[in-house]
This record gives structure tokens, sequence and C-alpha cells, in this order.
């Protein structure tokens, strides 16, 4: 019997904290706007288009943070089962394998178990959702110029985390009753991309018949 989703995605389990937005700020008012389409039961197809008069900018700063606090929140109810011992290799299957990156400690693209690889992950998008300069928060501050390519680079990172739960621990997914909700999330976040042109379908390769099974 499946358990309900408030049971299973507890705020407990949350991988970290979730990232809010400010009431009263545009962006708050975009985020609720979303949510509210969410809701509503429409087309997850409509949901993601871009609201009339709204800044483009906007509308994908408040969906890559969405993303990561979702995506956290299923990556957080799996880590148990995601340990050194069943993941020593951050990979989807046997055909894919990701290699952390970030310019810092990790200079050269490392090969780290999944559980580590998932940590560096939250931690590096998390600096950047909370930098002023490329997430301004504040009225009239602009978007940076690389902003989408940033925002490229956070999603694409993003959807390792799906590939790695649905590979290797959907199981762990079916047992809590959970497989319906992360499909669900799965579309929203395939739609967005795709609606935006954020992510070369190249990289979606490991995911394609999964891809093809819920999204058409």
């Amino acid at each position: 019997m499946a358990l309900c989703l408030g049971q299973v995605f507890s705020k407990d389990k949350t991988f970290r904290p979730r990232k809010r937005f400010e009431p009263g700020t545009q962006r708050f008012e975009l985020y609720k706007k979303a949510q509210a389409s969410l809701k509503s039961g429409l087309d997850l197809r409509k949901v993601v288009q871009l609201p009339e008069g709204e800044n483009i900018s906007d509308w994908v700063a408040v969906h890559v943070v969405d993303f990561f606090n979702r995506i956290n929140l299923i990556y957080g109810t799996v880590s148990e089962y995601c340990s050194e011992r069943t993941c020593p290799i951050m990979s989807g299957g046997l055909r894919y394998e990701y290699r952390w990156q970030d310019g810092g400690d990790y200079k050269k693209p490392t090969k780290l178990p999944a559980l580590k690889y998932m940590n560096l992950l939250m931690d590096w998008i998390e600096s950047l959702i909370n930098n002023e300069n490329i997430f301004p928060t504040r009225v009239g501050v602009p978007f940076p110029k690389n902003f989408q390519q940033v925002c490229k680079k956070i999603l694409s990172r993003l959807f390792r985390v799906f590939v790695h739960v649905y590979i290797h621990h959907f199981d762990s997914i079916c047992s809590m009753g959970a497989e319906a909700h992360i499909n669900t999330c799965y579309k929203h976040y395939y739609y967005f991309i795709s609606e935006f042109n954020l992510i070369d379908h190249s990289e979606l390769e490991p995911l394609k018949e999964m891809t093809e099974k819920i999204c058409n």
C-alpha cells in the first residue's frame, strides 16, 4: 500500500535546507504563480510556458531553485540506501559514469562515490543560488550576462541525480509508493528544459526510454 507523500517526502529527509523566496518580491510572486499552476491540474507542457509579460530570467531562476529543492528532497529520500558500498561510483548503470570537477578542490574530473558526488553537487548549487551576483534578489539588480549558462550547468548536473535515482534506486522509490510523484517531478523538469532549450538533448540519453515512456 502506497504511503502518502507527506510521509515519504518529509522535511526531515531533505538533503539540504530548502532555498526560499522572500515574500513580497517578484520572484516570490512568480513562484506562487508556478505552484498554483502545478496544483491546478493543467498540462505540464503549458505550466512551464513563460507567463505573458514576465521576464524569462526571473522565470528560469524560480524554476532552477524549485527544481533544486525538489530534487534535493528526492535524493534525500533515498540517500540512506546510497552508500559507498552500494554506489561506489556516481553512475547511471554500466554505460554512464559522472566525475566531479568544480575548478576548486577538484580541478580535474574525479571519480567519486555517488553520495560524495551528491554532497559536492548540492553544496555547489547552493553556493550559486545564494550568490547575489548570480541570482540577484534585490529589485532592479540585473542578472549577469552568463546567467543562462550557469543555469544550464546546474540543470545538467541535476539531471544526473534523476539518472542515478531512476537506475540505481527506483526499487526503493517504488517500495515507498513515491513512483508517481517522482515521475511527475521529472516530467515537469523535462518539459521545462525542453521549452527553453536548457540542456543539449544528447545529455538526456541515459533516461531516453524512461522519458519516452512517461513524457510522451
